[in-house]
């Protein structure tokens, strides 16, 4: 990597201003409605079988084709960010998403809605990855962990927006109008977006420099403006480009090892666990009515889960967020395991939220914060959508997992894969995982950590 713009320590050197909370909402705008879409699912499929537009075997595959799609999106932007561009990619994404979803309006089948719902799928899958990794190329390390883990918040956020307007249009209008809510919105932001810069260390990684250095003048004088004079940069020493050909190699290959282990464990957590709580609480004998009440409560869980990881993470670092959020995984998951028709409800609800708390700890950081830190800036959006896709991968296979499991062990079987899951996950971050908090992008580069021994 050469050193003509020392984009990193430039960016990394600059105080909080409007700039980077101008770049937060651009990009956490399309995230919200990466993570609204996501939830909106459960409505839809109640209201289409209610109605009779959709049939009981079609439902599987509205999921599971869903979750493909996520899968092969996570992939393909994988490359094609690193090759084209952030700027790019995330637009074009967003498009896609955008119109799949004004499609899914106007489905007359429920085939036509699964092949939109698939085509949605591409463009969520691409979201998350693009999103995290652009937002963590821009902000500086003091506060990264803060930044990305409100990021999570965002899209964790769409879980109870979702459940409030599916309560409040559905019975009414019915499904219909929340994709077009969703694609109205997605317009939009792909409209705001076209202000959305491109990453100065991507621009830099590729050998565009006089773009890089006019773009890093550009936020410079526009930073200055409001923050007074800048401090002056480190100089980062010359570092060479990183193939993706090395992620087959040590020590990337460990890396890319704790990045698939880490998502396949949380979105088997979120996708097995978390969305079967209702199903959970009627079988420890709760009402419909509680089961629903609870799952409600449970999802402000997931937006407290959220902000706490938001402080840990540059607080105490990531690796031992993670670790300290699976240790009370384990803790509240066995302790879930044991209650059964005739335990106390309040005990239930407590225990239950303090596991999607730690759960939801571990979302944030994971999703938002980690995994994209532990690439360099040359192939971080294909290491990154690797271990996206093997994670997406976990979704299309836990619920029959899942299902399974309830139907020969009941919930202690399903605790005990997530704590199996979650022990594992301890084990690899604390062997491979390194620590990011406080620490430059460029200097996590394996390359330039040799350059320095």
């Amino acid at each position: 990597m050469t050193t003509a713009v020392n984009a990193g320590a430039r960016l990394d050197r600059l105080p909080i201003s409007s700039f980077h909370y101008r770049i937060f909402w651009l990009v956490g705008a399309g995230m919200f409605f990466d993570g609204y879409d996501l939830y909106v699912a459960g409505g839809v499929i109640a209201s289409v079988l209610q109605t009779k537009f959709a049939t009981g075997p079609q439902i599987p595959q509205f999921i599971s084709l869903t979750f493909v799609g996520m899968t092969l999106g996570a992939l393909i932007t994988g490359f094609v960010g690193d090759r084209f561009g952030r700027r790019f990619t995330y637009q074009v994404n967003l498009l896609v998403f955008g119109l799949a979803s004004f499609a899914a309006v106007f489905a007359q089948t429920m085939d036509q809605l699964i092949v939109c719902r698939f085509v949605q799928g591409l463009g969520l899958g691409a979201e998350i990855v693009v999103g995290y990794s652009t937002l963590t190329e821009f902000v500086p390390p003091k506060s990264r962990g803060r930044w990305l883990s409100f990021m999570a918040f965002l899209v964790v956020a769409g879980f109870p927006v979702t459940s409030i307007l599916g309560y409040l249009i559905i019975p009414t209008w019915g499904w219909r109008p929340m994709f077009l809510i969703a694609g109205v919105g997605s317009l939009i932001v792909w409209y705001l977006r076209k202000n959305l810069p491109e990453s100065p260390r991507w621009l830099e990684a590729q050998g565009r420099t006089a773009e890089a250095e006019a773009l890093l003048q550009s936020i410079e004088k526009e930073t200055a403006a409001s923050a007074g004079a800048l401090p002056a940069p480190s100089v980062a020493p010359a570092v060479p480009q990183v193939a993706v050909s090395e992620l087959m190699k040590p020590p990337l290959l460990q890396r890319l090892i704790v990045g698939c282990w880490v998502l396949i464990t949380i979105n088997t957590l979120i996708f097995g666990f978390v969305i079967f709580l209702p199903r959970f609480f009627l079988g420890q004998g709760l009402t419909i009515t509680n089961s629903l009440g609870y799952t409600v409560v449970l999802s402000v869980a997931s937006l407290v889960g959220c902000a706490v990881g938001a402080y840990t993470s540059d607080f105490i670092g990531r690796r031992w967020s993670i670790i300290g959020a699976s240790i009370v995984t384990i803790a509240a998951g066995y302790v879930y395991a044991q209650f059964g028709k005739d335990a106390d409800p309040l005990m239930v609800l407590s225990v239950g939220f303090v596991l999607i708390v730690a759960i939801y700890v571990q979302t944030a950081i994971l999703f938002g914060v980690y995994t994209p830190e532990l690439f360099p800036t040359e192939i971080r959006l294909r290491a990154n959508g690797i271990c996206n896709a093997f994670g997406r991968g976990a979704t299309v296979v836990s619920p029959f997992v899942v299902t399974t499991l309830l139907a020969n062990y009941r919930l202690p079987g399903v605790v005990w894969l997530m704590i199996g899951l979650v022990v594992v996950q301890i084990v690899v971050v604390w062997a491979w995982g390194v620590e990011p908090a406080q620490r430059s992008l460029e200097g996590l580069d394996p390359k330039a950590e040799a350059a320095r021994t």
